[in-house]
């Protein structure tokens, strides 16, 4: 298992904004070097057979005009792909169409820097409710998946693990960590200071609130 604090650390995060398609879209990026070659990464990325060793289980057809479905998650169009450096899709989620483009590129000391850019179309009043860390946590969750997958080699959890972890302490305090590094992003961003931290605390119990019991 890797230690949640190195992991915290490793990540970097950036809040932006760009004109995309019919108007400004917010841009989240993360980003995280790893001691694995880029056709290890890309493969993991991108095989149907290991994404649901770290991520979700996904179906579909994995190539360019292609749909994909991840379980209980996003769909989407693969609208572009340069193996083993890029790919662009539509991440379709809830009623609400944005874009992921993930890069993978090789660094000096052998190990290859994944880079993951989500751009999204957000209504102002739901990014001043929750700001970056809605979309950014989900991401840190799943890159401390890869990198935990990529380290040992063994499948993570499954997706019903890895929510009971995500409620345990370990977990709730990683999620709280990591609201607090997209809080920071944020505020670089140039956002207000006591909004951005508002919309961490928001975000963070939205996290960390168990589910409602059936029945």
């Amino acid at each position: 298992m890797i230690d949640v604090a190195e992991q915290i650390n490793a990540v970097s995060r950036h809040v932006g904004s760009r004109v995309f398609g019919p108007g400004e879209a917010r841009v989240s990026t993360i980003s995280q070097t790893y001691d694995a070659d880029v056709d290890d990464v890309w493969d993991a990325c991108t095989s149907p057979e290991r994404l649901p060793r770290w991520f979700l289980p996904v179906t579909g057809d994995l190539k360019v005009g292609g749909r994909y479905q991840l379980e209980g998650n996003a769909g989407g169009t693969v609208e572009r792909c340069d193996p083993p450096k890029s790919f662009f899709a539509t991440w379709e989620f809830n009623g609400m169409v944005s874009w992921i483009e993930v890069r993978v590129a090789p660094e000096s000391d052998g190990g290859t820097r994944l880079e993951l850019e989500h751009v999204a179309h957000v209504e102002d009043n739901l990014w001043s409710e929750y700001g970056p860390g809605a979309a950014g946590i989900g991401w840190d969750l799943a890159f401390w998946g890869l990198a935990s997958y990529l380290s040992s080699g063994h499948p993570t959890m499954s997706p019903e693990e890895g929510e009971a972890w995500a409620m345990s302490p370990e977990g709730v305090g990683f999620v709280k960590a990591v609201a607090e590094r997209w809080r920071a992003a944020h505020v670089e961003s140039g956002a207000d200071e006591e909004a951005a931290r508002a919309a961490a605390q928001r975000v963070t119990a939205f996290y960390t609130t168990p589910p409602p019991a059936e029945g």
